[in-house]
């Protein structure tokens, strides 16, 4: 029998929470934040130093990294909202629903997801991308991520609870039974889904751009400003450290908005 939350586990939930509100803000006000549009390039300011102009300096174009990292973030979170919604709908919805299956053909799903879980997000989000191309690196992302949504949700919903013996024993029909499951069972850990799935795509999206296999510029997320700033790490730290820590922050935010679960890796 799981214990229940601690207090510190409670309080870290929601410090995660109100992070990824601030970030959401951040993201859908990038325009009405950033001191210049994305890509903007001033002449004459290439790699400043972080200053009252430039809080988080310049690259080596002149762009200004504060709102290069707002655009940037922006975008990466769009399309994380959008590939959790996929992992979560695909894998978490479709988990619950494959439950309410024939117990063998149940479990076949549920070993076939475990073999496809096995396979590293990353690795197949590049397959994906290969297949329907760089326009659809977020659905590529949510797919690859399906497979783990998938497994929780099937592994939450016990197959041989006194619920579900009885159900099938007095015949409800499996449809009012995946309501109940649904509403009652599957909606605890509904928050905790979308926190794991947001972490998970934001790192596979951030990862596929600075490898060149996500965004393509002229477009701009994060992965896709860490890896332009390759050629000035070491002689202008800020060109990389801010987009890095806003990435660090989105993850770390959504992680501890799932919860830390002890021994828990990924």
């Amino acid at each position: 029998m799981s214990q229940p939350p601690s207090l510190l586990s409670n309080m870290m939930r929601i410090a995660g929470w109100i992070g990824l509100s601030v970030l959401l803000v951040a993201i859908f006000l990038s325009d009405f934040l950033a001191h210049a549009p994305a890509g903007a390039i001033m002449s004459g300011a290439e790699l400043n130093p972080p200053s009252p102009a430039h809080p988080f300096g310049t690259d080596v174009l002149g762009r200004d990294i504060l709102s290069e990292t707002l655009h940037g973030l922006a975008q990466t979170g769009r399309h994380a909202i959008w590939a959790a919604a996929v992992a979560i709908v695909m894998g978490g919805l479709f988990g619950a629903v494959a439950t309410r299956l024939p117990r063998p053909l149940a479990l076949l799903l549920r070993g076939l997801f475990r073999v496809l879980s096995a396979i590293p997000a990353l690795l197949l989000t590049v397959v994906l991308v290969g297949l329907f191309g760089h326009n659809f690196v977020a659905l590529a992302a949510g797919l690859a991520a399906a497979p783990l949504g998938f497994i929780r949700a099937f592994d939450h919903v016990d197959l041989r609870a006194p619920h579900t013996e009885y159900a099938r024993a007095t015949g409800i029909p499996g449809l009012t039974l995946l309501k109940r499951d649904l509403t009652y069972d599957f909606r605890h850990i509904l928050g905790s889904v979308i926190a794991r799935a947001l972490a998970a795509v934001t790192i596979i999206l951030s990862t596929a751009s600075f490898l060149g296999f996500g965004a393509q510029p002229p477009a701009r997320d994060l992965g896709l400003i860490i890896a332009a700033a390759k050629a000035s790490y070491l002689s202008a730290w800020w060109t990389a450290f801010f987009p890095g820590l806003a990435l660090v922050f989105f993850v770390l935010c959504a992680r501890l908005a799932a919860g830390l679960e002890e021994g828990e890796r990924a």
